[in-house]
């Protein structure tokens, strides 16, 4: 069974997508910011702006059941390689033993104001042998 989850966030509506897709066992969120949806704005801290983003991968997981836990993939899209280094040890801390198959890409984003972008796969615990 597909279900559409939204962050509430008006750039999904803008540009016609979900924050996630829960699809049977499996969870694909989509590239997700530092935003905080809630007051529209974002940090100028690539760690803050990471840490964020988490913050809002793991309230949509939350939607479809899941948690970080779950994720089985990343992928992280930087535009400033300086930025790196600030902002690989939040995700550190955040994917430490949970260790998922990731990528990380230096690249544009759509707003100069934003330093990362993260997309992730997860698959619900409960789906697992």
């Amino acid at each position: 069974m597909r279900r559409l989850i939204s962050s509430g966030s008006p750039f999904e509506a803008a540009g016609g997508y979900s924050r996630a897709v829960a699809d049977g066992e499996w969870i694909f969120v989509a590239g997700t910011t530092g935003f905080d949806y809630a007051a529209m704005t974002i940090a100028e801290d690539p760690a803050e702006q990471a840490r964020q983003a988490l913050r809002n991968i793991a309230a949509a997981l939350a939607q479809a059941g899941a948690t970080l836990a779950d994720v089985v993939r990343a992928r992280y899209y930087v535009p400033d390689p300086a930025d790196w280094p600030h902002i690989m040890p939040v995700l550190g801390e955040a994917f430490a033993t949970i260790r998922p198959a990731a990528t990380a890409l230096i690249c544009g984003l759509v707003d100069p104001r934003m330093k990362i972008e993260i997309e992730v796969t997860a698959r619900r615990a409960s789906a697992t042998a």
